[in-house]
Formats: structure tokens, sequence, C-alpha cells
């Protein structure tokens, strides 16, 4: 079918990749950071001019990067907004990230439309401060002239899909993107255009949801241009999960997601319903808490990084001499535990050795995103394999304890820019679609990521009971925690 590029706009940089449209084998890649200006210290800034992502983009494409290549799809950062006039004009510089100035409009949209059960039906999840309707409701109350004025809105995958069209009357976005607004239920598969209206005071334009395979259109220069995605819908892509398939992210925080035929709507607000690139449904799981929990065991014990930590963990024995961490270090949303601390259990004067801490931190850490799983595998969805994403996934420590805690074949694979390769494996299948050779209901067959695969094997009930062990800890520490 010939070539095709994949390109993702994160918070930072722009990557691109350009695959062999029939195989997905990364062919050439470009890479170029944002030009950032007014980052907080140590930060990210919450305001950007969306003209930087273009300019980021145009240096990642340089050296004739995408010569030849018949079609392109978008991944960028979700819950940036870009709130466009009337004229498609840029109201205010895109507001991007976790955005804390946002928490207490956050708050005031849950109590507006009647609590947490209230938004998990009407759109699948409870806005969040990261969310674009909570950072409405921010924009309408501390910047109303800019709010009145705002006519068109759309997330950074919209608006560079729409600028690579050459600014279009029609502007479109995907049921992944859309999912993650707030204003949009996967599952109805529709806008909530009172929501917009509730958190902005008046209704705007939205862009029109396309199907998965479908194509946003046609650059003047005749290139394909996808429907776009998230970043994490791409990524799931990129790594070509399916059913029976979930994603264990380890960042500071962590997340699980995994691919469900139906939309969960979580009465609790612990899942937040998203759609993934595929026209499938991605419910994810999120915990504050994961390698910051490694990071502060690293500084308490004076290991000098994470592989110190894992080396001194590894002289542990499963179960850490009896001691439990429950890692809520900045109290925690899976369980819904926001003002609580961390506990450590179990301390006997023989298991007060810093090999034990450290094993404790990562048996916490690992039990923690277990219980984000175990909400999920309570909603009837099935998990047989898991794909753990992150440098901490690297550490011996992390890969000798995680199958046997999560259950599961655990699979590693390579670093890579899934997303970028996401992106790109959506513009093969829009141009195959387009050609007449791939069906709209499937994505091209890529191979997939090359990865170690690691099997619970007979560790398994020994992780069982150390899992055990942590929930008992969880139950009498904060009891019900999990009751819905």
């Amino acid at each position: 079918m010939g070539i095709v590029a994949g390109l993702d706009s994160s918070p930072d940089f722009t990557r691109i990749v350009v695959c062999d449209a029939d195989t997905g084998a990364v062919l050439r890649q470009g890479y170029a950071p944002h030009p950032m200006e007014g980052a907080e210290s140590g930060g990210r800034p919450s305001d950007v001019d969306p003209q930087a992502w273009l300019l980021s983009l145009g240096e990642a494409a340089g050296g004739g990067l995408l010569e030849g290549v018949q079609a392109i799809g978008v991944s960028s950062q979700q819950n940036a907004v870009v709130p466009l006039d009337s004229q498609g004009n840029t109201v205010r510089p895109a507001m991007v990230g976790g955005d804390k100035r946002a928490q207490v409009a956050a708050a005031d949209l849950v109590d507006a439309l009647g609590g947490r059960e209230a938004w998990a039906q009407a759109v699948g999840c409870v806005p969040q401060a990261a969310q674009p309707v909570t950072k409405l409701r921010w924009l309408a109350k501390n910047e109303p002239d800019a709010a009145a004025r705002t006519a068109v809105l759309l997330q950074a995958h919209d608006w560079l899909v729409w600028q690579l069209l050459g600014r279009p009357v029609r502007r479109t976005t995907d049921r992944g993107g859309a999912s993650g607004t707030g204003y949009w239920s996967a599952a109805t598969g529709g806008y909530r255009p009172d929501l917009v209206e509730l958190a902005l005071g008046h209704q705007t334009m939205l862009p029109e949801v396309i199907g998965p395979s479908d194509a946003a259109g046609t650059t003047p220069e005749g290139l394909l241009i996808s429907a776009g995605t998230g970043e994490t819908m791409a990524a799931a892509l990129g790594l070509g999960i399916g059913l029976g398939d979930a994603v264990v992210s380890l960042g500071a925080s962590g997340s699980v997601m995994a691919v469900h035929p139906e939309a969960l709507v979580d009465q609790s607000g612990m899942i937040t319903s998203l759609a993934d690139a595929t026209g499938m449904h991605l419910p994810v799981v999120t915990t504050l808490n994961a390698v910051r929990t490694l990071r502060g065991a690293a500084e308490l014990v004076g290991a000098a990084d994470l592989e110190a930590l894992s080396d001194l963990a590894m002289k542990s024995t499963p179960g850490s001499h009896g001691l439990v961490m429950l890692p809520y270090l900045e109290g925690e949303r899976t369980p819904n535990l926001p003002h609580t601390a961390g506990t450590l259990a179990g301390l006997r004067r023989e298991s007060m050795k810093p090999e034990h801490f450290a094993r404790a931190a990562f048996e916490g850490m690992l039990c923690g995103l277990a219980d984000a799983l175990d909400v999920l595998r309570g909603r009837g969805v099935d998990v047989r394999r898991i794909f753990l994403l992150g440098a901490a996934a690297e550490l011996p420590a992390v890969q000798s304890a995680a199958p046997a805690l999560f259950g599961a074949q655990v699979v590693v694979p390579q670093p890579a820019d899934y997303a970028a390769i996401g992106a790109a494996r959506q513009a093969a299948w829009a141009l195959g679609v387009s050609q007449g050779t791939l069906d709209p209901r499937n994505p091209p067959a890529w191979q997939g990521a090359a990865a170690q695969v690691l099997d619970p094997g007979e560790e398994l009930a020994v992780g069982q009971a150390v899992r055990q062990q942590f929930v008992s800890v969880r139950e009498q520490t904060h009891p019900g925690a999990f009751r819905a």
C-alpha cells in the first residue's frame, strides 16, 4: 500500500514515525521539542500557544521526512482545549495538562449536575481538574470575556488535523478524543451540549465525531489525513492490544486500562469510560501512587536510584517478611481516599531491614495497581494479558513480582513511541479503506511490539498470598473502601 506517517504531539515534543503501510515496520523518524515560553519553574505551562505545536511539527518533519508519504495520522496530548472565535482564531492560548487552577471548578461542576453519580450516568466520568469540561468552567469564572467569545471548541489533535487540512469549514474529531472531554458520552456515542453550556455559560460548535477508519480529509497536496485520536488511544492501537488485554502504566501515578466491547458506567467514579480508536471501549482506572512510592522509598533507605532500590528489594523475599505498605502517599483515587496517608503494617524486629522495606514498597505499588485491575475485573472486563509500560517496568523487582501479584501473563514491550506508531496505523487503515483494500471494521494487522513475556508460573500461589496480605491490611485500615 505504500508508506504512511504517524505524528504524536505530546506536551513537550513532536515525534513522527514513517511506517510501511502493510507491515508497520518503522522506516524513518523525526523529533523536535516544542518551543516553550513561560513554563513554571520545574513544571509545564498551563497555557500554550498552539502555534508552538505547528512549529515543532514543521521542524520534526524537516529534511524530507514525509517524502512519498500517502497518509498521516495525528495523535496528541489529551485534555488540551483550544477555544476558537467565530473566525477560527484562538480566543486565548490553549489550556493544557493537569491544570490545578481548575480544582475548584471541578467540584463546582460535580455539584451543579447533582453529584458524581449524575456525571457517571451522563458521560461515563466524573469531572477532574484536567478535563476540558472543567477548564471551560474555569474559563467562564475567571476570563468571562474570553468565554463569551468562544464559538468553537477543539482539542489538540482536532486543531492539528484542521490546520493540516488547510482550516476547512468542516472540523472533525474521533470517539477516543471526544470521550475524554466530559461532554461526550461513550455509552450513547453523542455529545451533551447541555454540559458545555453548564460549564461555559453558552453552547458552542463542536467537531463532528467521525468513525475510526474514516478520513478527516485530504490536504491541498493530496495527502490523506485520518481521524486522529488522543495519545492514550493511539498508544493502545500502536501496541496492538485487543480483547483480553490490559495496559498498566507506571508513571509517578499509575493507570490501568483494558479493551472492552461496551462502555462501563461506574457510579463510584473510579472508572473513566473512554472510547478507543477502533470502535471498542477503553475503561481506565487511575491510582495516584505508583513510581512516586518507589522514589520516596529510595530516599528513605538511602538508595541512589530506583535500580539500587530494586537490587535491595531483590535481597528480600515475597511478602517482605510480613511488612505491608499501603502506598497512599498523596491520598488515593482508587480506592477513593483523597485525604488519607500511607500505612506501613507488620513491623517486627526481624522485618526492620532496608531490603524488606524496599520490597514492601514494590509490592505495595503493584498491589495498589492490582486493586485497580480488580475494579475492571469486577465489572466483567476480561484480563488475560497485561502490558506493563514505563521506565520502572524494566526493574527486576517489578518484573519478578508483577506476574504473580497481577495473576496474569505480563508483557514488557521494548521502549518505542507507541502513540506515533498507533497514529501511523490509523493512517494506514484510513488509506486502505479509501482504496478499498481494508475492512473499515478492522485495522491493518501490523507486527506486534517486540517484548519480554513473563508468566506467573509456580510463583502464582505465593503472589496471591502476598496480595491477600495487602488486601487484609487495607480492609482493616480502610474498611469498605471499595464499596460502590
